[in-house]
């Protein structure tokens, strides 16, 4: 029998890199996304390969229904609100969204189908006042954002629904991660867009912040296999995926400029409006446990990574031409 798997949060990169990882191993796969207008436009060929489902997080009763008609085996709940000005604007509702809508999800899988196995998206934000560096599953959860309070809710929810009623559930503490589909709003793909930009003279400047600014960057393709991993196991945990290694803004600028011939520190400015606040202690995690008990380990390199959103830009750049 075809096993069946349903995605929330379909249209970004985690959705979009797990989903074609599946359907590469004959996986049917469900994608949910609030609405249906744009969603297979942004996925491509990869929406002629699964199903589309409209659904509103705070829903509940459409969940259950979507659970009673597809009938999946295994949920990934990667939907969120990531955008820093809406969650500063919008608190009530990236809390309802990141947060509280984990514990409808939860109570629908116990009261439909307990055998359904559930990964929660987590964040390496859970962890950003804590002090401790690097971060594990057992550094004290300590965000510093609405964002990080919604995603220590939700992973709190995970631990209690798996401990009070057995569900197979886990959260998975996703450190910062990359690639050729990420959002300009991000700042390794600012960087990248506006390298290409620049080497074809339609850019002249790129205006950034605290360039020692470090952070553990990985592949977004390599994390969704972990968290399939985390599925297949045979025991629900709760597992930090990160690389362990930290690079600077400087580090990511000097490799994406250096990548076109460019030299950064010609086009680079740092401008003070773009500093966040420093982390009390540096963002980099310990991902001994997953390389245990998983035997995951990450295989694009932080320079593979950026020379594939290189790549993938100036092909985007040619299409548009």
């Amino acid at each position: 029998m075809t096993q069946t798997t349903l995605i929330t949060g379909i249209t970004g990169q985690d959705g979009f890199y797990l989903a074609s990882e599946l359907i590469a191993d004959g996986v049917r796969v469900i994608g949910t996304t609030r609405k249906l207008d744009g969603a297979a436009k942004k996925l491509g060929e990869l929406a002629r390969q699964i199903e589309l489902a409209a659904w509103d997080l705070v829903d509940q009763n459409r969940f259950a229904e979507l659970l009673k008609e597809y009938k999946p085996t295994r949920i990934y709940n990667l939907a969120a609100f990531t955008s820093g000005e809406f969650m500063d604007k919008n608190p009530e509702r990236v809390t309802d969204i990141n947060g509280v809508a984990v514990l409808r999800m939860l109570e629908v899988v116990r009261s439909t189908d307990p055998a359904v196995r559930f990964c929660q998206a987590s964040s390496s934000e859970v962890f950003a006042a804590s002090g401790v560096s690097p971060q594990d599953e057992d550094t004290p959860r300590i965000p510093r954002s609405i964002y990080g309070a919604a995603k220590v809710y939700a992973d709190t929810v995970v631990r209690l629904y798996r401990e009070k009623y057995g569900l197979f559930a886990c959260s998975a503490f996703l450190f910062n991660h990359e690639s050729p589909r990420r959002d300009e709003g991000f700042v390794t793909q600012k960087i990248v867009r506006a390298a290409v930009r620049i080497k074809r003279s339609r850019q002249l400047k790129l205006p950034l912040g605290n360039l020692t600014a470090a952070r553990d960057w990985g592949f977004a393709g390599d994390f969704t296999r972990a968290m399939q991993l985390m599925l297949a196991s045979d025991v629900p945990r709760d597992y930090v995926i990160a690389t362990g290694q930290t690079h600077t803004v400087e580090e990511l600028c000097e490799l994406a400029f250096g990548l076109l011939g460019l030299d950064f520190r010609n086009h680079v400015e740092v401008d003070a409006r773009h500093y966040r606040a420093d982390e009390p202690a540096p963002i980099v995690g310990n991902a001994k446990r997953a390389r245990t008990d998983l035997g995951w380990s990450p295989q694009v390199s932080f320079s593979d990574m950026i020379a594939m959103m290189i790549e993938q830009t100036i092909a985007m750049e040619q299409a548009a031409l």
